[in-house]
């Protein structure tokens, strides 16, 4: 059988950063302390240098999860309006979260960043419950829809590459 995933080309790259730069949330999957998976709805964003951030309460099953195995997968894009779902673009990315700090620069500069895209996490952003994290980018799969199945490397998903 012929594999159905084609060779990585400039017009994939583009697609998947788009799905990243424009998603302002993304379907997280972790394995819970149960070693069961966990999938949950988190804020997306990019940090200035285009590497997938959320802004993530501590208060939360996943957040607990990530804690003990940083190992995820997130998924960003959402169906239009109108015809079979399976046919609009998604990208799922894997890696390993890397917890940052409330405090200090990465933080203030990651929140002024996240802001510009996010205005209303300016209400929670301060909390001590809260926190971001950087997704270290593994891999990515990209489904632009029947047919179009693409692998990709971190450097293919980040600007400017």
């Amino acid at each position: 059988m012929t594999s159905p995933i084609r060779p990585t080309d400039d017009e994939a790259r583009h697609l998947a950063r788009t799905l990243m730069r424009e998603a302002r949330f993304a379907a997280l999957g972790v394995i819970g302390d149960d070693g069961c998976p966990l999938v949950t709805r988190v804020a997306f964003g990019l940090s200035p240098e285009g590497q997938p951030i959320s802004l993530i309460s501590t208060l939360s099953a996943h957040t607990r999860a990530l804690q003990g195995n940083p190992a995820c997968s997130l998924m960003v894009g959402e169906p239009g309006i109108k015809g079979d779902p399976l046919t609009h673009p998604r990208l799922s990315l894997q890696g390993r979260v890397r917890f940052v700090s409330n405090s200090g620069e990465e933080h203030d500069r990651l929140a002024s960043h996240y802001l510009q895209s996010h205005p209303k996490a300016k209400l929670y952003i301060g909390f001590a419950d809260f926190a971001f994290i950087r997704l270290e980018l593994a891999s990515g799969h990209l489904n632009g829809g029947f047919g179009k199945a693409f692998h990709l490397t971190p450097e293919d998903l980040m600007p400017g590459q």
